[in-house]
C-alpha cells in the first residue's frame, strides 16, 4: 500500500488574491491521497484506516480503491426502490451568490411594496451589479459622501467598468434611483417621518375636537380637515395625496423622503407599513422536495437526458474536468438559473442496502457470500467491535445504518463536517463518478470563519448554517483566504473516507448510487467530547448522547478490547471529574433535592436541555412549575424564575457508582497498561537490557493472550524486522554480490547503499534484542567506508592508475552493498585501461598501425567524457588523420602514373617519416626510393667504365621494373638490353642452323665436349660462387666453367682464357681423331666396336667426318650426292654451325661495340674473329708464297672405307665450308626482322610510344654511308659525335635518348691516288670505285670490294675493319 501522491500535513499555499483563475476560470485543488491495499491490509478495515490516519488526516478526505477482485454484487432492489429527491437552485447553493439574491429580494421586495415593479439596470452592456455597488458605496461612508467626494469613477472602476466613458454619472443615477431610497428607508429617515406626522396629526386632531365641543368650529370643518397629508397637515393638492393601501394613511408624494415624482401605479405602503411587513423574519434556507416520485430507472432516464442535452453530446463523452469548471460556473452566477434534483439520505432500513445483508432479498453465490461478513461492507463497519458505535443500542440513521444517494449532473452536497466529527465512509457502487473536496480537520475552525467573513448575513438568521448541509462555497475562494483545500474524483468500486472534522462537499457528474455511513474508531473518543461541548456552544441537538454510550461501554469492562477499555476509562475519568464539579456547584446553588432517573428509557426530544439542546443523561434539574421541562447542569438559571431550592437534582448514576464503574475499566486497562509499559520500555530499552526483557514482555502477551492492537502488532512487526535484520546482515556479510558481479555484474534488486546499510546497522543497535551479526555488520560498515575513502581519493587524481583501480574493484567484490562508486570507477578503468593502451602503442611508432589506431579511437569513442581521453582521443584522431592522408598520398604516389621523379617522392618520405605511425604504403615508398636509390648506384657503378657487363645490365632492368620510381636511366637502360637481347637473335640466326641444339656461346666457344658423344648433354648452368677469400679454379672442364670464367675476368684476361680453352680444344680434338683413325684402321676385328649415331657396330656403306675421323652410316646421316661433286664432309657433331662469311660477322662484332655491352659471346666472337683472320693472314701468305702441295697432303678426304664398302666413290678435298653470301644475309634479315617484331611487341607491352622505338631502331641499325669519298670534311667529327653520344648514354640526369648522330653525305673523291690499307687490296680500277670507311678507332677508307662490303650494306651498316676490332677491343669495357 503506497499513497498516490505524498501530501505534506498544513494549508497550501494561497491562490493569488482576486479569486479564481484567469478570467474567472475554476482552478482545481491538489489531489487528495489515493490508497491501494493489499489482500492483507484489506483483511481489517480499521486496522488499515489507523495505519493510514497519519497521512490521510492531513488532507480530510482519501480514496481507497480495493484489490481488483473485490466487487461486491448490487443488492438494492432496483425494481421496488422510489423516492422523492430534493430540488437544487444550483445559483442558492453557493454562500455569496445567494446573499446577493436575498439583496436582490429584499429590493425588489420594498419596490413592490412601493407600488413598482423593480428592472435591474445594465451599464455598458452587462447587468449592473447591485448588490456590489450598495457594499461599496457603503464602504465608501454613503451616498452623501461619494457625492461630495465625487468618488463615483472610483467606484465604477472597482466594479470593473473602464475609466473615462462617463460610467460614474449612470451609476450614480441608478444608485440614487434604486438604492438610495432602500437605504434611507433602512436608515429609519422615513419612518421617522411618519412618527412626527402621526404625532402632529394627534395633536391637530385632538385640538379640533376640543374646539368642536367648545363650538368654535362647525362640524362639517372638521370632517373635511380629517383628510389630510400626514406629513405637512395640509390638505391640499389631493391629487398628490397617496392612500396607504394597508393602513389608509395619506401622505403627499412630495411630502415623502425621498419625494415620489409620480403616483405608484400599483398598491403602495406607507413608510409604517413598510416597515412592519419587513421587519418579519425571514423563512430559512432549505431545500424543496421534488413534486414527483421516481424510481431508479425513471430517475437514470431524466438525469441523463438532462446532462445529454445541457452538454450537447453523450453523457459518456462529456470529460470530469468540463464538469467540475461548468459546475462552479453555474453556482457563482445570477444570471443563470439550472435546477437540479437529488436523491439524498435514502434510509437503507426501508428500501435495503446496495450490499449484500443475511436474510436480504437477493440470492447470492457461493462465492458472494463472503462479502455478507466483509469489514468493507457498510451494514457492517459501524457495528465491528473496533467501532465505539456498537454500544450504541438505537438504530441511528445515517451513523449506524447507511444511508442511500442517487445522483444526478450537477446535484451537490455541500460543506458539512458529519455528526458528532465521527469518520465517514462511501462506497460509489456504480455510475459516474462524484467529485469530492475536503479540509482538514485542523482548518475547520478556519473555514468557518472564512465563511463567515464573506457571507455574514447568512449566519445571522442562521448560526448553525454550516450544519444545515446546504451552503457551498467556491474552493478557490477558500483557498484564497488560505484554508487548505484537497480534492479527488470517486470513481465506481472506490471507496472514499472522511475524518473526524473534516469539512467535505463535492457534487455528481452524473447518474451514479452510492451508499454512506458513520464509524467511530478509539481514538475519537476524545474528538467525541470536545464535539459535545461544541454543540452545547451552538445550541446544537445532539444524535446521541455521549455519556450514555461510555458508561455503557464501562458496564462491559470485562469484555470490552484491552485498548477501548485504556481509552474509555481516560475518557470516563474526564467525565467523572466534569460531573463531580457541576454536581458541587449546583449544590452551592441552592439545590437540595436530588431524584434517580433512568434517562435511556425516555426519548431524546423529552431528555433535551431546553437552552443549549443537549441531550441529558448523566444529570438535569427539573422544576414542579415547568414539568417535563430539564435544563442540564451548565444552565441551571435558564429553567425559571423558581429559587433554586425548589429545584430538583436527577441523576443517573450517583458518584459512588461511577468510580466502580471506572475502577472496572482500570482493571481491565493496567494489565494491559503495565504490559503495554513493559513493551515500551522494551523496544526503548537499552543494551544490558535488551535480551531478557524482550523475552519477557513476549511470552507475557502469549500467555495473558492479549487481544490483537496496535502495540501488539507493533511488538509482532518489530520482531519480524528483527528476523529480518537477521537474514539479511547474514545475507550481508556472507558476500553473495562476489560472485554476482564476477558472473556479468549489476545491482541486485535489494542491494543497500551505504547510507541504508549506515541506517541498517544503526537499526540493530536500536533492537530491543541482541544480534550476532550486528559487530560484524558494523565492521563491513567500517570497510566499506574505508573503501569509499579509497576510491574518492583515487577518482579525484586526473590519471589514476588502471591496476589500482582493478585493486580497489576487487576489494568491492567482498560488498553486497550498492556503492554509488562502483559505476565511476568502471568507467574511469575503462579510460585508464584505454589511456595506459594508447600510451603504449604511442611509444612503438612502428608499430603503431591505422588499424590499431581505428581500433583506440572506436574503443574511446565507447568510453563516458573525460578531460584526459578528449585529450588523447583529439591527438590520436589528429594523427590517424594525418595519417591516413599520407598513406593515401603514399599509395597514390606509388600507383601515379606517369610516375613521379625520386626528389618529389624522398620530400613526401621526409614528410612520413616524421609522423609517429606504421603507415604501411609510407614504408612501400620507402622502401621504393630505397630501391631506386640503390638501382641508381648500381647503374651509376656499371656506367664507370666504356663497357659494362650485360647480366648485370639485365638484372638491373628488371630489379628497376618493380620499382615505382619515375628513373631517368630505365629508358635507356631497357633499350641497351633491348638492343643485347637483339643482337644475340641477331648472332644465334647468323650462326646457328635450324633447330640447333647448340647455344650461341657453346658454336662460338672453343668445344669442351669432344669425344662425350655418347654421354648425356649436361644443362648448361653457372656454377655457384665461391666463398669470398678463396681461389677460383682454372679449370674448364665444361661450357659453364668456360663461361663463368669469361663473365667474372677483364676483358684483356678472356682472351687467354680463351686460348686457353682453345689450346685445351685442340689437344683433346688431335687425340680424339687419333683414338677415331686408330680404331677404324686397326686391322684386329674389334668385337665391341661401336661407332655412328647409332652406337653400332661399322657397317658398309659409311662415311667419314673430315674433322672427328669418326665413321657413320650414310642411313644415319645426310649424305651429299655425287653430283654435288667431291666435298669436305662433317658429322653432325662436328658440323656445329652454320659457316658465315668473315663479312658477315664483323659488322655484328662492330654493332655489339657499339651498344657498348660486354657479353662472354662477343669475347668468342672476336676471339673468332682474331683466329678467322690470322687463318686468312696465313692462308695469304701461303697462296703468295705458291706452296699448295703441302697444304694439299695435309687435307684429308671423306673417304668410303672399302674394308665395310666397295664401292664408295671418292669426295672432293678442296671444298669449303662456305654458304652463298646472298643466303647468309638473306637470314641474317630474317632473323633481324623477326627480332624487331619481338622487340616491338615488347616495348609496346611496356608502353613505350613509337617514336621511342624508332629511336632504338635507329641506334640497332647501322646508318647509310655514301661510297663516294670526301675529304672536304673533318673525319674526326664522327669521332666526336660518337664520343659525346656515349657520355648520353651513361647520364642519368636525362629523360631523352642519346640523339642520333648526324652524317653529312659525302662527296666524290677527287684524290686519285687515294690506297687502299687493307691487307689484300685488289686495286680496283674504273670511273667510280666504292669506298667504305672504318667506324672504329681509325677512321681509314676501305675499297669496298677489298673488304667485302656491299653498297647495301656500307649504306645500311657501321663497317669495322680487322684492326681495330683487334686493338679496341681491349680498350671497350
Amino acid at each position: 500500500m503506497e499513497p498516490a501522491a505524498a501530501l505534506p500535513p498544513g494549508p497550501r499555499p494561497a491562490l493569488p488574491l482576486g479569486g479564481p483563475g484567469p478570467l474567472g476560470e475554476f482552478l482545481p485543488p491538489p489531489e487528495c491521497p489515493v490508497f491501494e491495499p493489499s489482500w492483507e491490509e484489506f483483511a481489517d478495515p480499521f486496522a488499515f484506516i489507523h495505519k493510514i490516519r497519519p497521512i490521510a488526516e492531513q488532507t480530510g478526505i482519501c480514496k481507497v480503491r480495493p484489490p481488483p477482485d473485490w466487487q461486491p454484487p448490487f443488492a438494492c432492489d432496483v425494481d421496488k426502490l422510489h423516492f422523492t429527491p430534493r430540488i437544487q437552485r444550483l445559483n442558492e447553493l453557493e454562500a455569496q451568490t445567494r446573499v446577493k439574491l436575498n439583496f436582490l429580494d429584499q429590493i425588489a421586495k420594498y419596490w413592490e411594496l412601493q407600488g413598482s415593479t423593480l428592472k435591474i439596470p445594465h451599464v455598458e452592456r452587462k447587468i449592473l451589479d447591485l448588490f456590489q455597488l450598495n457594499k461599496l458605496v457603503a464602504e465608501e461612508g454613503g451616498f452623501a459622501v461619494v457625492c461630495k467626494d465625487r468618488k463615483w469613477t472610483k467606484i465604477a472602476t472597482k466594479m470593473g467598468f473602464a475609466p473615462g466613458k462617463a460610467v460614474g454619472s449612470h451609476i450614480r443615477g441608478h444608485y440614487e434611483r434604486i438604492l438610495n431610497p432602500y437605504n434611507l428607508f433602512l436608515s429609519g429617515d422615513s419612518l421617522r417621518v411618519s412618527i412626527d406626522a402621526n404625532l402632529n396629526l394627534f395633536y391637530c386632531t385632538a385640538y379640533l375636537y376640543i374646539l368642536m365641543l367648545l363650538g368654535s368650529v362647525p362640524i362639517l370643518l372638521l370632517q373635511v380637515d380629517l383628510y389630510v397629508c400626514l406629513l405637512c397637515g395640509s390638505g391640499n393638492d389631493e391629487d398628490r395625496l397617496l392612500l396607504c393601501d394597508g393602513c389608509d394613511d395619506s401622505y403627499h408624494t412630495f411630502c415623502l423622503i425621498p419625494p415620489l415624482h409620480d403616483v405608484p401605479k400599483g398598491d403602495w405602503r406607507c413608510p409604517k407599513c413598510l416597515a412592519q411587513e419587513c421587519s418579519k423574519p425571514q423563512e430559512a434556507f432549505g431545500f424543496e422536495q421534488a413534486a414527483r416520485d421516481y424510481t431508479l430507472r425513471t430517475f437514470g432516464e431524466m438525469a441523463d437526458a438532462f446532462k445529454s442535452d445541457y452538454f450537447n453530446m453523450p453523457v459518456h463523452m462529456v470529460p470530469t474536468e468540463l464538469v467540475e469548471k461548468e459546475f462552479w460556473r453555474l453556482v457563482s452566477t445570477i444570471e443563470e438559473d439550472v435546477t437540479v434534483e437529488y436523491g439524498a439520505d435514502i434510509a437503507s432500513k426501508e428500501f435495503g442496502s446496495g450490499f449484500p445483508v443475511r436474510d436480504g432479498k437477493i440470492k447470492l453465490s457461493p462465492e458472494e457470500e463472503e462479502y455478507l461478513d466483509s469489514g468493507w461492507n457498510l451494514n457492517n463497519m459501524p457495528v465491528m467491535e473496533q467501532s465505539v458505535l456498537a454500544h450504541i443500542t438505537a438504530d441511528i440513521c445515517g451513523m449506524k445504518l447507511p444511508w442511500l444517494y442517487v445522483g444526478m449532473c450537477f446535484s451537490s452536497f455541500c460543506w458539512h463536517i458529519e455528526d458528532h466529527w465521527s469518520y465517514s465512509i462511501n462506497y460509489l457502487h456504480w455510475g459516474e463518478p462524484k467529485t469530492w473536496y475536503g479540509v482538514p480537520g485542523y482548518a475547520a475552525e478556519q473555514l468557518e470563519n472564512v465563511m463567515k467573513k464573506l457571507a455574514p448575513e447568512l449566519f445571522v438568521s442562521q448560526p448553525d448554517l454550516l450544519h444545515q448541509l446546504v451552503t457551498i462555497m467556491n474552493p478557490n475562494t477558500l483557498m484564497t483566504h488560505e484554508v487548505p483545500v484537497y480534492r479527488t474524483n470517486q470513481c465506481a468500486g472506490e471507496f472514499v473516507i472522511t475524518f473526524p472534522r473534516a469539512y467535505h462537499s463535492g457534487f455528481n457528474q452524473g447518474f451514479n448510487f452510492a451508499e454512506a455511513v458513520n464509524f467511530c474508531t478509539v481514538d475519537w473518543l476524545p474528538l467525541g467530547r470536545q464535539c459535545v461541548e461544541h454543540y452545547r456552544l451552538l445550541h446544537r441537538y445532539c444524535v446521541f448522547s455521549h455519556d450514555e454510550m461510555i458508561c455503557k461501554m464501562a458496564s462491559k469492562a470485562d469484555v470490552l478490547d484491552v485498548v477501548v477499555a485504556s481509552t474509555v476509562q481516560k475518557d470516563m475519568a474526564i467525565m467523572i471529574e466534569d460531573e463531580k464539579a457541576l454536581r458541587e456547584t449546583v449544590r452551592k446553588l441552592g439545590v437540595i433535592d436530588s431524584e434517580r432517573m433512568d434517562f435511556e428509557l425516555l426519548p431524546d426530544d423529552e431528555r433535551q436541555c431546553i437552552k443549549c439542546k443537549t441531550t441529558c443523561f448523566m444529570s438535569a434539574i427539573s422544576c414542579s412549575c415547568k414539568p417535563g421541562l430539564l435544563v442540564c447542569l451548565h444552565h441551571v438559571k435558564e429553567l425559571c424564575s423558581c429559587p433554586p431550592y425548589k429545584y430538583k437534582l436527577r441523576y443517573r448514576y450517583t458518584l459512588d457508582d461511577l468510580y466502580p464503574m471506572m475502577n472496572a475499566l482500570k482493571l481491565r486497562a493496567e494489565s494491559y497498561n503495565e504490559w503495554a509499559l513493559n513493551v515500551n520500555e522494551a523496544l526503548e530499552a537499552k543494551i544490558n537490557k535488551k535480551k531478557s526483557m524482550w523475552y519477557t514482555v513476549w511470552l507475557e502477551s502469549e500467555m495473558k493472550k492479549f487481544p490483537d492492537n496496535d502495540l501488539l502488532r507493533h511488538l509482532r512487526l518489530v520482531t519480524q524486522d528483527a528476523e529480518k535484520c537477521a537474514s539479511v546482515a547474514q545475507q550481508l556479510l556472507n558476500g553473495k554480490r562476489q560472485t554476482r558481479y564476477r558472473s556479468g555484474g549489476g545491482k541486485s534488486q535489494n542491494q543497500l547503499t551505504v547510507n541504508e546499510l549506515r541506517q541498517f546497522v544503526t537499526q540493530l543497535y536500536a533492537l530491543p534484542c541482541v544480534l550476532s551479526q550486528t559487530p560484524l555488520l558494523k565492521d563491513l560498515l567500517n570497510r566499506v567506508e574505508d573503501f569509499q575513502q579509497h576510491s574518492q581519493k583515487l577518482l579525484s587524481e586526473e590519471m589514476p592508475s588502471a591496476a589500482e583501480l582493478q585493486d580497489l574493484l576487487d576489494v568491492s567484490f567482498e560488498f553486497d552493498v550498492e556503492l554509488p562508486q562502483l559505476a565511476e570507477m568502471r568507467t574511469r578503468l575503462e579510460q585508464a585501461r584505454w589511456l595506459e593502451e594508447v600510451q603504449q602503442a604511442c611509444l612503438d611508432p612502428s608499430s603503431l598501425t591505422l588499424d590499431d589506431m581505428r581500433r583506440l579511437i572506436d574503443l574511446g569513442v565507447g568510453l563516458a567524457p573525460y578531460s584526459a581521453v578528449e585529450k588523447a582521443m583529439a591527438r590520436l584522431q589528429e594523427l590517424l588523420t594525418v595519417s591516413e592522408h599520407w598513406d593515401d598520398k603514399a599509395k597514390s604516389l606509388l600507383k601515379a602514373r606517369p610516375r613521379h621523379s625520386l626528389n618529389s617522392l624522398a620530400t613526401a618520405v621526409k614528410e612520413i617519416e616524421e609522423i609517429p605511425a606504421y603507415l604501411p604504403n609510407g614504408v612501400a615508398l620507402k622502401d621504393s626510393v630505397q630501391r631506386a636509390r640503390d638501382w641508381l648506384q648500381d647503374v651509376e657503378a656499371l656506367q664507370v667504365g666504356l663497357r659494362k657487363k650485360c647480366l648485370e645490365c639485365i638484372s638491373a632492368s628488371m630489379k628497376s621494373r618493380s620499382i615505382p620510381v619515375h628513373l631517368n636511366s630505365l629508358p635507356r637502360l631497357e633499350l641497351l638490353v633491348a638492343e643485347v637481347q637483339a643482337w644475340k637473335e641477331c648472332a644465334a640466326n647468323t650462326f646457328l642452323t635450324e633447330n640447333s641444339p647448340y647455344s650461341l656461346l657453346e658454336v662460338l666457344c672453343p668445344r669442351c665436349d669432344i669425344g662425350l658423344w655418347g654421354l648425356k648433354r649436361k644443362q648448361r648452368k653457372f656454377k655457384e660462387p665461391l666463398p669470398s677469400g678463396k681461389k677460383k679454379s682454372t679449370k674448364l672442364e665444361s661450357l659453364s666453367d668456360l663461361e663463368r670464367a669469361l663473365s667474372e675476368s677483364k676483358e684483356t684476361a678472356s682472351m687467354a682464357t680463351l686460348g686457353e680453352a682453345r689450346l685445351r680444344e685442340m689437344e683433346a680434338l688431335q687425340s680424339f681423331r687419333l683414338a677415331n683413325e686408330g680404331k677404324l684402321l686397326s686391322p684386329v676385328q674389334d668385337v665391341e666396336l661401336k661407332v655412328c649415331l647409332c652406337q653400332k657396330a661399322p657397317a658398309a656403306p659409311m662415311i667419314q667426318c673430315e674433322l672427328c675421323r669418326d665413321a657413320f652410316h650414310t642411313s644415319c646421316v645426310v649424305v651429299p650426292s655425287i653430283s654435288q661433286g667431291p666435298r669436305i664432309w662433317l658429322c653432325p657433331h662436328c658440323r656445329r654451325s652454320e659457316k658465315p662469311p668473315l663479312e658477315k660477322i664483323l659488322p655484328l662484332l662492330a654493332s655489339l661495340q657499339r651498344i657498348r655491352v660486354r657479353l662472354p659471346e662477343g669475347d668468342a666472337l672476336r676471339y673468332m674473329i682474331e683466329r678467322t683472320v690470322n687463318w686468312q693472314h696465313r692462308a695469304q701468305q701461303l697462296l703468295s708464297s705458291g706452296n699448295l702441295r703441302s697444304v694439299q697432303d695435309r687435307v684429308g678426304s671423306g673417304l668410303w672405307y672399302s674394308r665395310w664398302q666397295a664401292s664408295a666413290g671418292q669426295v672432293s678435298e678442296t671444298n669449303k665450308v662456305s654458304l652463298d653470301f646472298n643466303e647468309c644475309c638473306r637470314g641474317k634479315r630474317d632473323g633481324i626482322n623477326n627480332l624487331e617484331r619481338k622487340l616491338k611487341r615488347r616495348l609496346e607491352r611496356e608502353g613505350l610510344s613509337s617514336d621511342r622505338w624508332d629511336r632504338v631502331k635507329k641506334m640497332r641499325t647501322p646508318k647509310k654511308k655514301k661510297i663516294k669519298l670526301s675529304h672536304s670534311k673533318d673525319m674526326n667529327s664522327f669521332k666526336l659525335e660518337r664520343e659525346r653520344s656515349y657520355e648520353l648514354v651513361r647520364s642519368a640526369e636525362t629523360h631523352s635518348l642519346p640523339s642520333d648522330t648526324s652524317y653529312s653525305e659525302q662527296e666524290d673523291s677527287e684524290d686519285e691516288d687515294a690506297i687502299c690499307p687493307a691487307v689484300s687490296c685488289l686495286q680496283p680500277e674504273g670511273d667510280e670505285v666504292d669506298w667504305v670507311q672504318c667506324d672504329g678507332s681509325c677512321n681509314q677508307w676501305f675499297h669496298q670490294v677489298c673488304v667485302g662490303v656491299s653498297p647495301e650494306m656500307a649504306e645500311k651498316e657501321d663497317y669495322i675493319c680487322v684492326r681495330c676490332t683487334v686493338k679496341d677491343a681491349p680498350s671497350r669495357k
